[in-house]
């Protein structure tokens, strides 16, 4: 006989009000959404009565998730990046250069005097005034090298060391250089999201694609100049000792020293040394902040070993001056009156406060490692995104539609507990979706679409099975029963192989492939849930009520 348990009959309807409450601020969601920017523009200390107005459009006691719109349905911000992995070449081995020159001299009883000659980029060349003593130099330099953390090149070391008459020539191996690009890569995707994430922006798409480069799809914003803004900046900052300071130029440089211009004074340049004492990798902390005339700055942190060369530079060079460099600009180049060993400081400059925040921003999100070359940018305008919308509607409706008359032609009343099912199939799915933050796509709507029609499936089955059972001359209670019992085997097998496919979709694809598996699988739960347990309440409901002698399905 038909029977369901009380208990189960409420988890059956209590999961279906918890999806469709889940849901339901999708369809007000310009409403929800403005409450929700507002409420957290309001933790992050904002006031105003016009963000406060905006806020209570949305009661806080009701959820307030919504399916986020992907790019091709809010329009957006397109970028595909170039990593300039060979502009670290250069940084590793100016980096390397102090720790070669201490151990040289260390041995200037063997080699005698050495001298820094013009390079290139990715090679550190040293002349020795004792040639003789070629052998001991290699020796030493060689000791400095270590070995490459990769599985691929296990026992390789990151520099080799060669001699060319009395010029010692270091250079980076090709297998760190492998290994470098990929770190680098690596570094730019971490640091391009962390910068796009401290924006407050939604669900974007970041990914690498090939070796070096990376594509980047962010919904929502403005166009592609503003998003290259955030993120084309590298903000490399470095504190370099200053050699001397002028108006020329073109003046001449010593070998390992560098010419940069000064932000805050027109026509001043700064000649530096080009290895620095501290650099912004070791940076844990960056705020906006006001100095003590009330001007916009930046309060800076340093980790534990930048903290420390930091306190043991000021203390040994107190009186001289300092360069503190962004991008190869000097910001401010103070003289260092006192020890300061705590690790932290203050960057000024003429700043505007929008100005100031947005260095923290940069600087706490950490320095990209080299340059981005951006190979293609479009801008996709929200009246793109509404077309897309408005086709995905239509293209829902007239599907939900069309399954709604068949069911209810084809089957009668049977048909029409299908068709609330389905109703709330769909609501569960936007439930779902709203619950785990997933993005939205036309795919995405694709898949939803197809999940509409596959629905109805599992109904078609079972509502055949038991038009099989009454010519059988089974009474009605039993043909229902057995009709949902034959046609279990042949739903799960169905859906199960469907779902498999749509999970290697998700595992296998990107973007718009992933919204698409997404939705259909979220369907395919949904879809059997309504068929196997909601649309056989309704049919018990119904039968327990009123008893009918026969059926027509």
């Amino acid at each position: 006989m038909l029977q369901i348990d009380t208990w189960k009959r409420v988890l059956i309807w209590l999961v279906c009000a918890v999806g469709l409450l889940m849901a339901l601020p999708n369809a007000f969601y310009t409403r929800v959404e403005q409450s929700n920017d507002a409420l957290a523009a309001i933790e992050l200390g904002a006031t105003g009565a016009e963000l406060q107005a905006q806020a209570d459009q949305w009661p806080g006691w009701m959820p307030s998730s919504l399916v986020n719109l992907g790019l091709d349905l809010r329009g957006g911000a397109h970028l595909l990046a170039e990593v300039k992995v060979e502009d670290v070449y250069e940084s590793r081995m100016e980096a390397m250069w102090p720790e070669i020159r201490d151990t040289l001299r260390g041995e200037r009883t063997t080699i005698g005097t050495i001298r820094k000659q013009p390079s290139a980029p990715d090679e550190i060349r040293i002349k020795i005034s004792q040639p003789e003593g070629m052998s001991r130099a290699l020796e030493v330099v060689r000791g400095l090298a270590r070995p490459i953390q990769s599985l691929t090149d296990a026992g390789a070391m990151d520099i080799e060391v060669r001699a060319e008459g009395d010029v010692v020539v270091v250079t980076l191996s090709e297998a760190e250089k492998l290994a470098s690009d990929d770190r680098t890569v690596r570094q730019a995707l971490e640091i391009v999201r962390r910068r796009i994430d401290e924006v407050g922006t939604r669900e974007p798409t970041i990914q690498r694609q090939g070796a070096d480069r990376i594509l980047i799809q962010v919904p929502g914003i403005g166009s592609a100049s503003e998003l290259k803004e955030i993120i084309g900046t590298t903000a490399q900052l470095t504190f370099n000792p200053v050699v001397s300071r002028g108006t020329d130029p073109d003046a001449t440089v010593g070998v390992g020293e560098k010419l940069v211009p000064s932000i805050d004074e027109e026509g001043v340049y700064y000649i530096i040394e080009a290895a620095p004492v501290v650099t912004g990798e070791e940076l844990v902390d960056a705020q906006p902040s006001f100095d003590q005339n009330g001007r916009p700055a930046v309060n800076f942190r340093f980790n534990t070993t930048g903290a420390r060369k930091f306190g043991d530079y000021t203390r040994e060079n107190i009186g001289a001056p300092f360069a503190i460099v962004l991008d190869d600009e000097v910001i401010s180049a103070p003289v260092i009156q006192s020890h300061i060993p705590g690790g932290s400081g203050i960057i000024t400059g003429r700043f505007t406060v929008e100005e100031s925040t947005n260095l923290a921003v940069l600087l706490r999100a950490g320095a990209l490692p080299a340059g981005l070359e951006f190979l293609e940018e479009r801008t996709i305008g929200p009246e793109l995104g509404q077309d897309s919308i408005d086709a995905g509607k239509v293209a829902t409706i007239v599907a939900f539609a069309a399954v709604l008359v068949f069911m209810g032609l084809s089957y009668g009343l049977f048909g029409l507990f299908a068709n609330v099912a389905l109703i709330i199939n769909v609501g569960l799915i936007f439930g779902l979706l709203s619950i785990i933050g997933a993005t939205l796509t036309l795919p995405g709507i694709a898949g939803i679409v197809l999940t509409v029609g596959m629905a109805v499936d599992a109904n078609v089955l079972i509502f055949e099975r038991i038009r099989e059972e009454l010519k059988t001359a089974r009474g009605p209670s039993r043909a229902i029963e057995l009709g949902y019992e034959k046609a279990l085997s042949a739903i799960l097998d169905a859906n199960i192989t469907t779902f498999i496919t749509a999970v290697i979709l998700f595992a296998m694809g990107s973007g718009p492939v992933r919204g698409f598996a997404i939705t259909l699988g979220l369907g395919i739960l949904t879809s059997v849930f309504t068929a196997i347990f909601v649309t056989r309440l309704m049919i018990v409901m119904w039968f327990e009520r009123r008893r009918p002698k026969t059926i027509e399905v």
